[in-house]
């Protein structure tokens, strides 16, 4: 049986590191990109193929699938988009340009990789693409703007790409995690100081509240999960013949989702409010 391949993006560190050992392990041909050339290397220290990939560059999404489809002799069975970035900070105090560039990685850069990765699985008659969106593609939290902005597009987009490709052997899925213990909180920290002016803000006397969040490491926050049970979810989602079309990973996300179903939008505001 030929092995079967998947890539599998922002495997620097947290989720797409764990995936991409713990898919490994479970026999797949991974190729773990990152978007730092000495992310690569390491990585290939390791054992990987390590595409350079970088959404926002999509020379790099071209060129990197490229060498995957060289690796494999042209097929790839699954690909899963998991590089993402937060930029922290009052949506009144988010300037345009934080919002594109923050798409730029988020979702476009997400959509152009699926629209070349498609043709190729449907040359071949199959495969599965998984993206990650969050607890916060469907709910918003209070200084998240930004990051909610780009996962709740995510979600739409990839709802009407599942459906679309109803009609194809492509399965389309969505993984949601809540808290996991990865780097998020620490890589948004250039973003925030890059594009949020919180010394002018109207909120000034709010901001030390989300800094000291943003700045100090607390500890693990309430009902956090590690990587592999995101790595646990993904690996359902390529092995059964059927996957859902979304999956769930921790249990703010399993209780966000009830409550958003159940509540008057007020109501849930009332307890987004409390988080």
């Amino acid at each position: 049986m030929t092995q079967k391949s998947i890539l599998i993006t922002g495997c620097s560190s947290g989720i797409g590191y764990d995936a991409a050992h713990g898919l490994r392990a479970k026999g797949w041909r991974v190729f773990a990109s990152c978007r730092k050339a000495e992310d690569c290397d390491r990585l290939r220290a390791e054992g990987f193929d390590s595409p350079l990939i970088d959404y926002r560059d999509h020379a790099t999404l071209r060129s990197g699938l490229e060498e995957v489809l060289a690796a494999t002799g042209g097929t790839l069975d699954a690909l899963y988009n998991n590089g993402a970035y937060a930029c922290p900070g009052a949506v009144e105090d988010l300037p345009v340009e934080a919002l594109r560039e923050i798409f730029e990685t988020n979702v476009f850069g997400y959509h152009a990789l699926n629209r070349m990765v498609i043709p190729v699985m449907r040359a071949q008659g199959h495969g599965r693409i998984i993206n990650c969106s969050s607890v916060l593609g469907f709910v918003g939290l209070r200084w998240r703007g930004a990051y909610v902005a780009t996962k709740f597009a995510l979600e739409g987009l990839t709802d009407v790409l599942r459906v679309e490709m109803a009609d194809t052997p492509i399965k389309i899925i969505l993984i949601e995690p809540g808290p996991i213990a990865a780097r998020i909180r620490q890589n948004a920290i250039p973003h925030f100081e890059k594009w949020i002016d919180w010394k002018n803000s109207a909120r000034k006397d709010q901001y030390p509240e989300l800094m000291k969040r943003l700045y100090e490491d607390t500890g693990p926050d309430r009902f956090q999960l590690p990587p592999k049970a995101v790595t646990a979810k993904i690996a359902h989602a390529l092995s059964v013949p059927n996957p859902r079309p979304r999956y769930y990973v921790t249990f703010p996300t399993y209780l966000m989702g009830t409550l958003r179903r159940i509540l008057p939008t007020r109501w849930l505001d009332a307890v987004i409010l409390r988080v």
